[in-house]
């Protein structure tokens, strides 16, 4: 069942860009922004992820935590992430495939990647909000995270 607002958030556990395992359940106790990307190393991924790593001290403010969720391998995703001076995690949802993405409704079957969304979690890890940009193509505003976070 994809994740619902008002439900709590599927549990993971995927490693990072740096080969460390991370676990879902280390977002308690925080907002949290768990946003799916799909394609690293494409102009509009790169432009998200760089919006939030510009904007990491504002989200903090809010007492948010940022994951980004992406079916490709951790290799990628370090190089990606190493590139663009993202040092927040950035999760490999490559084995098996998308496993995480579709717990969560995000997987695009057609693809084979994440859809371009987000769910922003309380710090009970129920999720609050769904930011789906609608399209591969389309870039979620940063301000939609900012304004999902101060309603919480």
């Amino acid at each position: 069942m994809p994740a619902e607002i008002g439900s709590p958030a599927p549990a993971f556990t995927l490693v990072d860009q740096d080969r460390e395992p991370f676990d879902s359940a280390s977002l308690r106790g925080h907002k949290a922004l768990v946003v799916f990307m799909p394609f690293p190393f494409t102009g509009n991924c790169t432009a998200e992820a760089c919006a939030l790593r510009d904007n990491l001290a504002q989200l903090g403010e809010l007492d948010a935590k940022v994951v980004i969720v992406t079916v490709h391998p951790l290799f990628t995703n370090k190089e990606w992430a190493t590139q663009n001076g993202i040092e927040y995690p950035v999760l490999a949802d490559y084995w098996p495939h998308g496993e995480t993405a579709i717990a969560y409704g995000a997987f695009n079957d057609k693809v084979g990647a994440a859809n371009r969304i987000t769910y922003v979690l309380d710090a009970d890890g129920v999720v609050r909000d769904i930011i789906d940009s609608g399209s591969l193509g389309v870039i979620r505003e940063f301000d939609s995270y900012v304004a999902s976070l101060e309603a919480i």
